[in-house]
């Protein structure tokens, strides 16, 4: 019975890769045959790409412009330059922008393969129903509106997103210089990857804390301890506990065993930063890092909207509203210092408020900016967006809780700009941990994805425009 649900579940995931490919190469006809030049930033990434194509590596050949490192342009080549001593094609033809750009749709592939491996490694494999909820997961995740648009532009996100998962899978087989050769390559897609790269590390001392905690329990248990009383109880003891644990020579040894290979690429990174004088190469100007705490609240409503199926019920809400009133102290502590930050540390980019070919344009342009008490009246959604993740991460550890809210803290409070592009990996890191979700709600969210995906390149491929100093063709995107 089980080698039989193990083929069908192999039978489901390949009807499912298949279709998904057939119509990603539909659409890619389609925006070929729209988009015969450059758009956007592939101003930047496409000729940088083709000059490596045609073998100019040199940095005086390096567009100034291009802030992240030359990740996507290098494999680019390892990928198409064989296909002219393969098949015979001329250099103008395989260093076009069509097969530019294809790179990336076999990128999705590989995402859509990785998201698959990481349910069935993540999620627990008892029930033969969740044969269907992992297919539909991936199949949900694969075609995610903000991540799927970009399979078909010459964007850094597909590899970066590949490279990142390939990673996290490979920690979590306990493979860990493989994970962390990986990390790198992510990093040379995206400078901020290196942040999932720490994650990694800190999934194996979450794990090890946490088997260190169900012990260190078990011991209390058996002793009958008088209680700790107090709102902050638990946090005492998890601090006491991490105390005694970073104390002890043994553990640190072991974590060192565990994690030397993320420890160097960490090191790898902060030469490179020191070398560089910063994070970002190139255009600096426009990617200065600053204190934007409401980034964090931008991630947590964006996944609100997103996972709108698995966080937002009537249950929930009735649940966060009796939470509020049993600690109303802690949530009106909570409410004054989210308000503090949204007055205090709130930044408008200066490509946010001028360029109007972004959805986040209309979305600060429409929400945030016709009223200066919005940005206030949204913290109650923030905050409950906030504790419905926290809440739908429940069955993960506190320590690795802990790791993920940190990694994401770090990958978005630095941020100026307001660009969902940059919520696209920690968003589906969080929605590969949370549990399977029931068929119901899985067919919800994957037809909602469908149909914010067929409007969004609908409006894209045919809803164009121009600027008023500018003959070029205009277009809307995330």
């Amino acid at each position: 019975m089980g080698a039989g649900m193990a083929q069908l579940e192999g039978y489901y995931f390949s009807a499912a890769l298949s279709c998904t490919f057939l119509v990603s190469c539909l659409l890619f006809s389609a925006f070929s045959r729209a988009l015969r030049e450059p758009y956007m930033d592939e101003i930047f990434h496409l000729p940088q790409a083709q000059r490596y194509c045609e073998g100019h590596f040199s940095l005086s050949q390096w567009d100034p412009m291009i802030t992240t490192l030359p990740g996507l342009y290098l494999l680019s080549v390892g990928v198409v330059k064989p296909a002219s001593w393969i098949f015979g094609w001329s250099e103008h033809v395989v260093c076009s922008i069509g097969m530019l750009r294809f790179v990336n749709l076999l990128f999705s592939v590989g995402n859509f393969y990785l998201l698959y491996l990481l349910l069935r490694k993540v999620q627990p494999r008892h029930k033969a129903s969740s044969c269907i909820q992992r297919i539909l997961s991936t199949l949900t995740l694969a075609i995610f509106p903000t991540l799927y648009f970009f399979n078909f532009l010459y964007y850094t996100e597909a590899g970066s997103m590949f490279f990142t998962l390939f990673a996290y899978l490979m920690c979590l087989y306990g493979n860990h210089k493989t994970s962390a050769l990986l990390g790198f390559c992510g990093f040379m897609f995206r400078q901020t990857n290196i942040i999932w790269a720490i994650f990694c590390a800190g999934n194996v001392i979450a794990q090890k804390l946490t088997e260190a905690w169900k012990t260190e329990l078990q011991k209390k248990k058996e002793e009958r301890p008088a209680p700790i009383k107090g709102p902050f109880s638990e946090f005492r003891k998890i601090l006491q506990f991490l105390l005694a644990y970073s104390m002890s020579f043994k553990n640190l040894s072991m974590l060192l065993l565990l994690t030397w290979p993320y420890i160097l690429l960490m090191f790898l990174f902060c030469a490179f930063v020191a070398v560089n004088g910063g994070i970002v190469i190139g255009d600096r100007s426009s990617h200065e890092a600053c204190l934007h705490f409401p980034q964090l609240f931008y991630f947590f409503s964006f996944t609100l909207f997103f996972s709108f199926p698995h966080l937002l019920s009537l249950n929930k809400i009735r649940a966060f509203l009796c939470l509020v009133w049993k600690r109303r102290i802690q949530f009106f502590v909570i409410t004054l210092v989210s308000v503090f930050l949204v007055w205090k540390f709130t930044y408008a980019h200066k490509y946010l408020l001028a360029d109007n070919r972004h959805y986040t344009f209309y979305v600060w342009k429409r929400v945030f900016q016709r009223y200066e008490i919005v940005k206030y009246l949204l913290v109650p959604v923030y905050i409950f967006a906030g504790w419905s993740i926290a809440d739908s991460l429940k069955s993960k550890s506190i320590f690795w809780n802990l790791m993920f809210f940190i990694c994401l803290f770090t990958v978005t409070v630095p941020q100026k700009l307001l660009e969902f592009r940059y919520f696209i990996l920690p968003y589906v890191i969080y929605r590969l941990n949370i549990p399977l979700p029931p068929t119901s709600r899985l067919v919800c969210e994957l037809s909602c994805y469908a149909i914010v995906n067929f409007l969004t390149f609908y409006i894209f491929l045919n809803k164009t425009f121009q600027w008023p100093n500018s003959q070029d063709i205009q277009r809307f995107m995330w």
